[in-house]
């Protein structure tokens, strides 16, 4: 086999978070004073570079932004918003990440074939990791509850360490896993995990079953990408 490592986003990759993210962005944007109506496929746009960007969206988008622009901020040279102060972000996010903790396991699942995926992969020996913008608290309270026992380790965003698409916590998976980049393949749903792998000098599988759709992705060169379970199985163990 061509992979001796796996390490997986976890939103809209590994398991289906939508709805207690829309839930948890909602009620905290309410708490603020701003709009808090959003549904499930503008919540989607938001997330996918931590939760601080989805708040720099969500209230851009609210000030008028259009929807196209939303995932430009975050990345280089769109770190700040015009009339979205870091504050602001910040106080937001403050009420969001307690609330979110509490919550974000009420109506999360894993996405059709992943359990059996990740069963077929520790039958195997091959390593598996998660490496996700959340915060890392979410991150390991969902390890833990649904994935018992299926991932070697896991790591979410956290201070001190800068979020994906750098390349500082794959990097840091990869020496808990004992296994260099070369020899590991990085698996997600969005153009921030595209970002991550090439970054980390991984190869990347891109999901279209998550937060970013199939013509999005093949626009920004995503090669493979896989639309179930199995066929991720078989390019992950593809010799």
């Amino acid at each position: 086999m061509k992979y001796k490592a796996a390490i997986f986003d976890m939103d809209g990759t590994v398991l289906n978070t939508l709805d207690d993210l829309v839930t948890a962005l909602n009620w905290a944007l309410e708490r603020s004073g701003h709009r808090h109506d959003y549904q499930g496929d503008m919540v989607r746009q938001f997330f996918g570079s931590g939760v601080n960007v989805a708040i720099q969206r969500a209230l851009a988008y609210e000030k008028g932004m259009p929807e196209e622009n939303l995932v430009r901020i975050g990345t280089p040279g769109f770190e700040n918003v015009e009339g979205v102060s870091d504050q602001e972000v910040e106080e937001i996010a403050t009420i969001y990440k307690p609330f979110y903790a509490e919550h974000a396991n009420d109506k999360t699942g894993p996405y059709p074939g992943i359990l059996d995926l990740l069963k077929t992969l520790r039958a195997k020996k091959i390593p598996t990791a998660v490496v996700s913008n959340k915060p890392d608290e979410a991150v390991r309270i969902l390890a833990e509850e649904v994935f018992a026992g299926l991932f070697d380790t896991c790591i979410g965003e956290q201070d001190g360490i800068p979020r994906k698409p750098a390349r500082d916590m794959t990097d840091l998976v990869l020496k808990r896993l004992n296994v260099v980049p070369e020899e590991a393949v990085y698996i997600g749903d969005s153009e921030v995990d595209m970002q991550t792998a090439a970054n980390g000098g991984m190869d990347c599988i891109s999901v279209d079953w998550g937060f970013r759709s199939h013509s999005f992705l093949e626009e920004r060169g995503a090669g493979p990408i896989v639309s179930d379970a199995a066929a991720l199985e078989a390019e992950i163990l593809r010799s």
